[in-house]
């Protein structure tokens, strides 16, 4: 079976290049697709695409198109997957959720597609394995760590660089985006190592967990 990921940004990217080998397990291959941000789903579902910003949600008409297509010729015993993953940020989960089924849902042929959400942003993943963070980040803040509610709306980045960035988030913005992405690229590649995807307490991360699974089992249920 072969997955292709899409997820919206580069730290993503390095966190699901060291972790979804760990969920699928050996015999099935992925490549995983960063983009620049978020961006939106075009009206009418025809891309206004600037090649330059490559946002997900532009690409995203073309991209499960093409994915159709592709996978349409593939025989029954190549079973290949698209999972798109985004941050939820102030988004309603089931209208964007539909939003995205619609999309989907005007393609012909359909690539199977998952859409998976980090609630509220993909640091809720890190956050749901305390333990992790602690591996990586030694003199994390424990008090800050103890406040935090598993996939709230609370301004989650700012969250987990309150607990291990000198200074918190404050000190952290104040250097700019591009600062804010390499620290949260940073945060992907020294914690995502540490996790244990079957202890994570992230709501968001489980249905992404079980989602992926569920795929693989319906593909040995074929075989």
């Amino acid at each position: 079976m072969h997955f292709e990921i899409l997820i919206e940004d580069q730290s993503g990217k390095k966190f699901l290049d060291i972790l979804f080998p760990n969920i699928i397990g050996d015999g099935h291959t992925f490549k995983v697709h960063a983009y620049k941000g978020i961006g939106r789903i075009p009206k009418n579902l025809i891309p206004k695409i600037n090649a330059n910003k490559r946002l997900l949600l532009d690409h995203l008409p073309n991209l499960l198109k093409g994915y159709g297509e592709i996978y349409s010729k593939y025989p029954s015993d190549n079973r290949a997957f698209v999972i798109v993953v985004c941050d939820l940020d102030d988004k309603g989960l089931n209208s964007f959720r539909n939003e995205l089924l619609g999309l989907l849902n005007a393609c012909s042929p359909k690539p199977e597609t998952r859409f998976c959400f980090a609630i509220e942003e993909g640091e809720a993943w890190f956050l749901g394995d305390i333990p992790a963070v602690k591996k990586a980040y030694p003199k994390a803040r424990d008090a800050t760590l103890s406040t935090y509610e598993n996939d709230s709306i609370c301004g989650t980045w700012e969250c987990l660089a309150d607990a291990i960035y000198p200074g918190g988030s404050q000190a952290l913005s104040k250097k700019g985006w591009q600062a804010v992405g390499a620290e949260k690229s940073a945060w992907s590649e020294k914690i995502t190592p540490h996790m244990a995807i079957n202890e994570n307490n992230s709501p968001s991360f489980r249905y992404f967990r079980d989602k992926v699974r569920g795929l693989l089992g319906s593909a040995e249920n074929v075989a």
